[in-house]
């Protein structure tokens, strides 16, 4: 079995010294300010294949498959060192990729697979006046920065503190922030699969579910105007209460190797997990919070892996471990077509990150895993390919798309380019 992650969850953030703008754009959390993959943006130009992007700056970083977030002119990242072995928070300035600071810890990655750094994106949340950066390492070391000087305001080692457990490729999911909460999917002992910290104390507020550590960042979907906190681990699909941890529902659904990784989809009342041994099953959720009913499954057509879905107008948009691109119906699992692997290269572990470029005409944009920027267009029957660029080496991490740009990782490099 080859390398997982999740690429891995964030909010708004000032800084309170010399800086951008306060307006710059956003991309403060894994999967857009949203956490849901809409980026767009702005002054989009009318043909893109016309339109070149132009390299900003182009900087050395350590391995490690954790997302991009941009957050008030600033670019966070983290990575990794054999030598010493050590994680590290990384801040940049957006403009010139000039170092802002940095924060480290000494980790041991003895025989987690495919050990070469952190999964989790760096999360920036102001939700409570003061700018704070949220990161969780694949051992299980979470932290909180004061994300315009790096000063630790509080930093745990959630398998000594909390007893949590790490599965076969360490922890991937991103820290969540709910109201006064970050919330890690760290698997604590016991009955700990997520774990709700004070987010300014670290001070233990709730734990939830008896799950091992997946992959997975925790979601929060609003249905029937209730907020739900959905996590798919790697024995069940859960919903919990967001305030107290409370179980609303669970639905059994182990899989193998315990690859609970891309995160789930909801549209109109219905929940689709997807996954890359078992397929998809859909769940349609009622008015009261604690009822859910799996409506359909499809174990062979439909199954997901890494990339995190779209979602428009009753359907979905998933990349299928063998198949590509795949379009689908919620509402049935119908499958309407396939891109037979065009945007990314077909392998055992398929990967993109595919984000909203301009919804309201179907377009998207995507990084794929050879590092190439793909503008595509999604039609009834299928796929449109308008331009590729190359703008990093092989990768599975999350890029940011923050207005005009996009920041990109590999395990060697960190590049930001101009896009139109």
């Amino acid at each position: 079995m080859k390398r997982f992650l999740a690429l891995s969850p964030l909010l708004f953030l000032i800084f309170t010294q010399p800086r951008a703008q306060a307006a710059d754009p956003e991309w403060p959390r894994w999967r857009g300010p949203g956490a849901d993959g809409r980026w767009n943006p702005q002054g989009l130009p009318s043909d893109f294949a016309k339109s070149t992007p132009r390299e900003l700056w182009r900087i050395k970083i350590g391995s490690g498959y954790g997302g991009v977030t941009v957050a008030s002119g600033r670019v966070f990242v983290m990575d990794y060192s054999k030598s010493p072995e050590q994680e590290r928070v990384l801040c940049f300035d957006s403009t010139t990729g000039k170092e802002v600071w940095s924060q480290s810890w000494p980790v041991t990655y003895g025989k987690m697979d495919h050990g070469t750094g952190p999964r989790a994106s760096v999360v920036i949340d102001q939700s409570s006046g003061q700018a704070l950066a949220y990161a969780l390492g694949a051992t299980g070391v979470a932290s909180c920065f004061d994300a315009g000087t790096g000063k630790i305001i509080w930093q745990h080692d959630t398998q000594q503190v909390f007893s949590a457990k790490y599965s076969t490729w360490g922890f991937a999911a991103s820290p969540f922030i709910w109201k006064d909460k970050v919330i890690l999917h760290v698997a604590a002992q016991p009955k700990g699969c997520l774990l709700a910290l004070d987010k300014k104390t670290g001070k233990e507020i709730w734990r939830a579910g008896s799950d091992p550590a997946g992959y997975c960042t925790p979601e929060l979907i609003t249905h029937a105007g209730k907020p739900q906190l959905i996590q798919w681990g790697p024995e069940n699909v859960q919903s919990f209460n967001p305030d107290t941890g409370a179980e609303n529902w669970k639905h059994p659904y182990k899989i193998t190797y315990g690859v609970s990784i891309a995160q789930p989809l909801y549209a109109d009342g219905t929940l689709v997990v997807s996954g890359y041994w078992h397929g998809t099953k859909a769940f349609r959720l009622g008015d009261d919070p604690r009822e859910a009913k799996l409506i359909w499954e499809q174990e062979k057509e439909i199954c997901g892996l890494m990339s995190a879905p779209l979602v428009k107008n009753g359907r979905a948009y998933i990349l299928d471990k063998s198949k590509g691109l795949t379009c689908f119906e919620i509402a049935t699992g119908k499958v309407l077509w396939t891109d037979d692997n065009q945007l990314t290269p077909a392998d055992r572990n398929p990967q993109f990150s595919m984000v909203w470029l301009d919804e309201a005409r179907d377009l998207v944009a995507l990084l794929n895993a050879s590092g190439e920027l793909v503008y595509a267009r999604l039609t009834a029957t299928g796929v449109e390919e308008l331009s590729r660029h190359q703008v990093i080496g092989k990768t599975w991490a999350h890029p940011a798309f923050a207005g005009s740009r996009i920041f990109a990782r590999s395990d060697t490099e960190l590049a930001a380019w101009e896009l139109w």
